[in-house]
């Protein structure tokens, strides 16, 4: 056999082979994806991320009036493909090592998307040194910092740390990335949330700040009172005035008043509850002394569904909560400037004031966002 023989012996020996090899759609991220397809044939069909459908957030009456609209990140804007993926991994199980954590796993719905337990528990069963926080109203979160010591930047990065850490979901993003792009009901929803992006780590974390986002609290008994609707039991109205008075409770500096229906500033203080901190909070992560005990300021929305309290969850009761804000405040040297009270250890409150700012807090519940997810 001669030179020019052998080499066309050769080609056509490869064209025989690869025309055995199975030919359709390779992309995994395409409509009509085949695993089993080892040429690209150019059928594969990916939807553009422009048409996935503009997602209206239901907004209450009361944010309307005394809030400006919440603003999304450019790069993530809210679609109903992306908030119903982001509703189905954030209860989905696959994105812990074993299987046997999801988000909703430590943000209870039925508890106002917070956990019951005083230091939230991971995989293996290990105890964090925290308490979870409840997820709400987050997309009016002006600081845009999360996390009780502020670590995370934005609903996406805040969604990015639990699948990593050690004590929670303990798995790596390749490996939860795998298992999210075997499924192929996955494949096509990320396909109509966001194009033919391959599917990661991104993709999956703005999908779940998208249903996050959606997760809004605004129809109790206060809000109806700011939007004239209602009036007040005595008790929860004398509750209100000690809440805004700074010689009674005064609560307001630091979550506000009924303007102000998240009821939280989002920052970060140091309520008096230690001399000497083991946790130093905020102080962990900017490194200045003067952050040192520093927390973020939680909502006092659904407290009935949100205990234990406080960041360590030393708080079993809303009662004990309330005696320590009366009676129980420690000074430190990196104490707010608004615990006016510390020179008495609290506001020293009555036992029938105590009765009537529970009250007014009670009437904070919103039992419709409990039963709506």
């Amino acid at each position: 056999m001669n030179k020019l023989a052998s080499i066309l012996l050769i080609i056509a020996t490869c064209v025989l082979v690869s025309s055995c090899r199975k030919s359709g759609c390779t992309n995994p991220n395409a409509v009509n994806y085949s695993a089993s397809a080892k040429v690209d044939d150019g059928s594969c069909i990916c939807l553009s991320a422009s048409a996935a459908t503009p997602y209206n957030l239901k907004i209450p009456a009361s944010f309307q009036r005394f809030l400006p609209p919440p603003v999304f990140p450019v790069d993530n804007p809210m679609t109903v493909e992306g908030v119903a993926l982001g509703k189905k991994l954030f209860f989905d199980k696959r994105l812990s090592d074993d299987l046997s954590l999801a988000c909703a796993s430590c943000h209870l719905p039925s508890q106002s998307f917070d956990d019951t337990s005083r230091f939230s528990v991971g995989i293996n069963g290990i105890a964090g040194t925290r308490n979870a926080m409840p997820l709400f109203n987050h997309a009016w979160n002006i600081t845009n910092k999360f996390f009780w010591d502020g670590r995370a930047v934005g609903l996406e990065e805040q969604a990015l740390e639990p699948v990593t850490n050690v004590i929670e979901m303990h798995d790596t993003w390749i490996n939860v990335t795998s298992k999210i792009s075997s499924d192929a009901t996955y494949r096509t929803m990320f396909t109509n949330a966001f194009g033919s992006l391959p599917i990661d780590s991104n993709l999956i974390t703005k999908a779940i700040a998208q249903y996050e986002r959606t997760l809004i609290s605004g129809n109790t008994r206060i809000d109806a009172y700011s939007l004239r609707l209602i009036g007040l039991t005595p008790s929860e109205l004398s509750g209100l005035n000690l809440f805004m008075d700074e010689n009674g409770a005064d609560c307001f500096h630091c979550h506000g008043d009924v303007t102000n229906p998240l009821w939280t500033d989002n920052s970060f203080r140091n309520n008096g509850l230690d001399s000497v901190f083991a946790d130093s909070g905020l102080a962990s992560i900017t490194g200045n002394p003067i952050d040192v005990g520093k927390f973020k300021t939680p909502s006092l929305r659904n407290l009935i569904y949100t205990a234990p309290y406080m960041h360590d969850g030393r708080f079993s009761t809303l009662d004990e909560v309330i005696d320590h804000y009366s009676e129980g405040l420690v000074n430190s040297p990196s104490i707010d400037v608004d615990m006016k009270n510390i020179s008495t250890n609290g506001a020293r409150l009555t036992s029938q004031e105590k009765s009537d700012l529970k009250a007014f807090l009670l009437a904070l519940t919103d039992t419709t966002f409990v039963t709506a997810h």
